[in-house]
């Protein structure tokens, strides 16, 4: 990302995913988001900058029914307003991880693509497969941002 992720950021994710509720806790942001009709709640909680081991980077985190997900260096996000959808991306050795948070309390995680999966032509490839390129395609101009920071 270009910049450390901030209120502004937790905000206009919020309004992607309808977010019921939206705080700052000591080190990380805390969004929580419902869908009572398919009885459905979700929790994520991004924070910009924490220890990962022997290094520092952004943890993404995902709380739902019983599922407890986590993305580590996160390199960025793409919101999509008509899906209703956030998209979080990490990339090392061109390999690609995401965890899509949706409106509706609904969440999808991907690991390790190949990264010229997402560049790929998605009708030669097995539905198993296309589901996730497309997923993270969305992704690619945060990742070709990425790229263009490191030359």
């Amino acid at each position: 990302m270009k910049k450390k992720f901030d209120t502004a950021d937790a905000e206009k994710i919020g309004d992607a995913i309808g977010a019921n509720e939206i705080a700052f806790e000591t080190d990380h942001f805390r969004l929580k988001t419902e869908n009572s009709e398919e009885n459905r709640k979700l929790v994520l909680e991004v924070f910009p900058e924490t220890a990962l081991g022997s290094e520092r980077g952004m943890l993404v985190v995902v709380y739902a029914g019983n599922v407890h997900l986590q993305l580590h260096n996160c390199t960025g996000y793409v919101i999509s307003e008509e899906l209703g959808e956030v998209t979080f991306v990490a990339e090392s050795e061109g390999r690609l991880s995401g965890l899509v948070v949706e409106r509706g309390a609904s969440c999808s995680q991907y690991a390790a693509l190949n990264r010229e999966l997402i560049s790929s032509d998605f009708t030669q490839l097995g539905v198993e497969v296309m589901l996730s390129g497309v997923a993270l395609s969305l992704a690619e101009e945060v990742l070709l941002d990425e790229r263009d920071e490191k030359d």
